[in-house]
């Protein structure tokens, strides 16, 4: 019989095994802890984002300041130049005691002629409101179409010498692919109630009749446009042929014909002219949860719509 070196080895063995898994017991809590905080950390700022605590014209414990707002991209009712959002945000401008006046920054091309024509709407109503609080546009990049239709609302339009300004017109555009589906065999099957219910269809031939029915309804709309510009600018308008043709016109040239006042920015309005050199920001901000719904959702629908129903823009 073998004599055994080291009697107790197996006690050590098991000694060692315990003192290990003893080891990886307080490293997975550890872990596990992290875990945990990364977690709550997570979820915190989750809340944070769907109840989004950065409302308009927060810090309204400032004193007398120039309030802002921004209005940025295409108009749309699912973007963030929509009616609502803009409209919520000007009126929270207005109504503080404490803003000496309201700056409206625009860098937008158009869009919809209904999201811009409720923005002109509440504006006017606004002013009457609030008939002492003076209310500025400052345009930045492009402030065309739709953009304009919503400008000429205000006191005063001011831009830089090549900001891109007017684009006083309505386009209502799509695609035809008749000549494609002939080469390739492929037939058009559309059945529906009513004659003028696959009206401008991209896979249908144009109908005379209905092409000139499109015409007369967008022609209104800029018979619209036009009067809406002619009452906010009145005479500051110069007798120009082509002033409402869609042409658009640099700051230089847009202020020598009266489509803009002159030149600024948002510092030198509030300094300058409100004596508010304080700029609070009042645009609403998109929240966390309304990013998450259009990401999965609210974008794909508004893409099907437009591509099954095109509706005229300001553009």
């Amino acid at each position: 019989m073998e004599n055994n070196p080291n009697p107790n080895w197996e006690r050590q063995a098991l000694e060692h095994l315990l003192l290990e898994n003893l080891k990886e017991t307080r490293k997975a809590r550890r872990w596990k802890a992290v875990l945990r905080v990364l977690t709550l950390l997570v979820i915190v700022g989750a809340l944070l984002s769907i109840f989004d605590f950065h409302l308009p014209g927060k810090g309204m414990g400032v004193e007398k300041h120039t309030a802002l707002v921004t209005l940025e991209g295409e108009i749309s009712s699912s973007s963030m130049a929509n009616a609502m959002d803009i409209n919520s945000s000007l009126l929270s401008a207005f109504e503080n005691e404490q803003s000496a006046g309201v700056v409206l920054r625009i860098n937008s091309p158009g869009g919809s002629p209904v999201q811009a024509g409720m923005i002109n709407d509440e504006i006017h109503r606004l002013r009457k409101l609030y008939p002492k609080k003076p209310f500025y546009v400052v345009v930045e990049d492009i402030c065309a179409s739709g953009g304009y239709y919503v400008a000429v609302a205000a006191d005063q339009i001011l831009v830089d010498k090549a900001s891109l300004v007017g684009s006083i017109g309505v386009i209502m555009e799509g695609f035809g692919f008749t000549g494609l589906m002939d080469k390739l065999g492929v037939t058009r099957r559309m059945i529906t109630s009513g004659s003028n219910k696959g009206m401008m269809d991209p896979f249908s031939k144009e109908n005379p009749k209905q092409i000139e029915m499109v015409k007369t309804m967008i022609d209104e709309i800029h018979q619209q446009f036009i009067a809406v510009v002619k009452e906010g600018r009145g005479d500051r308008l110069k007798d120009v042929p082509d002033l409402f043709s869609g042409r658009i016109w640099n700051g230089e040239q847009a202020v020598k014909i009266g489509l803009a006042d002159g030149y600024g920015t948002i510092d030198t309005v509030a300094r300058d002219i409100f004596k508010a050199p304080d700029i609070l920001d009042y645009t609403m901000k998109e929240n966390f949860a309304e990013r998450v719904a259009k990401r999965f959702g609210a974008e794909a629908g508004a893409a099907a719509g437009k591509a099954l129903v095109k509706t005229p823009d300001l553009k």
